[in-house]
């Protein structure tokens, strides 16, 4: 795919590095040569000095016969000035823009084909509110992700010593846990002196401790799956009560709108800024009863005064990476239970993930996963960056038939997918008139054969090294309704390797290399007398 970028900033750059990666063909436009430079040194990408809402650099870039473009410069007006004028004059078919202001509603007329051409928005800060909201909602996990429309969860977390999961093979855990709406899609394990290294997720691997497990379940099964493998069996539940927001700005406060609005009065929330006049703003928008404070964050004796022992989880969210450290290691020293910080620079974010710092965070994965629904092929809900953007969670629909699809009517087990790729879940009846799921339930079918009944929790499928399609069973666990069997309520499958691929099913993969989605994309591909 030929792909224009606006802007070498930081989510420029966040955004050109990941569709290099899929050997997408990139060029960038910046008006700072400097930037463009260290780029074109870094990635095989090229870059056009000049201003992205001039007709002639958009044409000097390649706008004439580009497929999509992504405007992420620091102002609204450049962006939707430059998706207006790539709509106009080159009819550039896809057109992305990055905007800031609340202003420019999704729905709104002026985002139109007769406004600014504006396919779609990106808002960076509100996706990553919306991203360390889902943390404090599960406070043991170190990445949560949703699918399915906020049906299905992915949950990564650190396995602790003696916590039920922690020292058992999958195989085991499955068996202990037949009812559990849950499947191990990935381990991350640590070795001494080399990064973290992928551990395939079969039946007999063994779950060891500080392993980064990745683990799909329903949202309503994260609260009971997570524990299982971040708590010993005595030890209290974790809660995110006290929380310390340190130099959020703008996403400081939307974090706190949105806690506040999803339980009133539950959170105390405390919002540091080390800018007077910032901390005077914010006072202005904050909710009532959250207290702002205009301090330095690495003042020891502002955090011993505001009792930084009791807070459940600190959030440092400046711009400045090496601060957002010191706060945080400064912090846990002092007794919080739980901090996060934003790293902007992705080599630092890959040394500090899981140390004394629980979560470092790189602020663009939190939107990617927008952003690539446009670039992949065909109909793609929903796709998630992993591990500082070397893995993919991927939620795709099944389209065509028998006919037209190579998967529609195929049994699990005779899918050719590629070597290590997982499929997670399925979820089906999604696109039938559905209701509120009050009355869900989780059953699990019983195994269909001798072999299903081994319940081995791996991965449905996987190739040898020879080539054949070698896979795990797992008993099939979906959702189904109690009072209203014949209802069109969408069923979660967890699926075994009979179990059928229908046309409309949402299937949910994780691909440890990002390499991979493009097999993935093929293999459920439809031909083209698909309509």
């Amino acid at each position: 795919m030929k792909i224009i970028i606006l802007g070498a900033g930081r989510i420029g750059q966040a955004v050109a590095e990941s569709l290099v990666l899929e050997r997408n063909d990139i060029t960038v436009i910046d008006t700072n040569l400097k930037l463009l430079q260290e780029l074109e040194s870094r990635f095989d990408l090229r870059g056009v000095v000049g201003n992205g809402i001039d007709p002639v650099v958009l044409s000097e870039a390649g706008a004439n016969d580009t497929d999509l473009l992504i405007a992420c410069a620091s102002t609204d007006e450049t962006n939707l000035a430059c998706c207006k004028i790539a709509h106009m004059v080159f009819r550039i078919p896809v057109r992305i823009a990055r905007v800031r202001s609340g202003a420019w509603m999704e729905d709104s007329q002026l985002l139109g084909p007769e406004g600014f051409a504006v396919d779609q928005c990106l808002r960076p800060e509100d996706s990553l509110t919306r991203y360390l909201s889902k943390l404090v909602e599960f406070p043991q996990a170190m990445q949560v992700r949703e699918f399915a429309e906020g049906r299905a969860v992915l949950t990564a977390a650190r396995a602790r010593a003696a916590a039920p999961m922690t020292s058992r093979t999958i195989a085991e855990i499955r068996a202990l846990n037949p009812d559990l709406p849950m499947r191990i899609v990935a381990i991350y394990r640590r070795f001494a002196d080399q990064p973290d290294r992928f551990v395939a997720s079969e039946g007999t691997t063994r779950i060891e401790p500080d392993d980064e497990v990745f683990i799909l379940t329903t949202s309503d099964g994260a609260s009971e799956v997570l524990p299982l493998l971040t708590k010993p069996i005595e030890a209290p539940a974790p809660t995110v009560r006290r929380i310390m927001i340190v130099d959020g700005g703008i996403v400081a406060l939307k974090l706190a709108q949105l806690l506040t609005q999803q339980r009133k009065g539950y959170y105390r929330i405390k919002v540091v800024e080390r800018s007077r006049e910032a901390s005077i703003a914010l006072s202005a928008k904050l909710p009532e009863d959250v207290l702002s404070f205009n301090a330095e964050a690495t003042d020891e004796d502002f955090l011993e005064q505001e009792s930084i022992e009791e807070v459940d989880l600190l959030l440092a969210l400046s711009e400045d990476d090496e601060n957002n450290i010191m706060t945080c290691l400064l912090a846990k020293r002092m007794g919080a239970k739980r901090v996060l910080a934003m790293i902007n620079q992705r080599s630092y974010a890959d040394l500090m993930h899981g140390t004394q710092i629980d979560i470092a965070l790189t602020p663009a994965q939190a939107m990617l996963g927008e952003l690539f629904t446009y670039v992949r092929q065909g109909d793609v809900q929903a796709v998630h960056s992993l591990r500082r953007g070397v893995a993919e969670a991927l939620e795709l629909v099944v389209r065509g038939d028998r006919k037209t699809s190579q998967v529609v009517g195929k049994k699990v087990a005779e899918l050719k997918l590629p070597r290590d790729v997982h499929i997670g879940l399925i979820v089906r009846g999604m696109e039938a008139p559905n209701s509120a799921i009050a009355n869900q339930r989780w059953i699990a079918t019983a195994p269909q054969d001798k072999e299903d009944a081994h319940a081995l929790g791996s991965p449905v499928a996987s190739l040898t090294v020879d080539g054949a399609l070698e896979v795990q069973e797992e008993p099939v666990v979906r959702v189904d309704t109690a009072e209203t069997p014949a209802s069109h309520e969408p069923e979660i499958i967890f699926p075994n390797r009979n179990t059928v691929i229908e046309a409309g099913d949402h299937i949910v993969f994780f691909l440890p290399h990002k390499r991979l989605v493009r097999e993935v994309e093929k293999v459920f591909s439809v031909k083209p007398t698909f309509f």
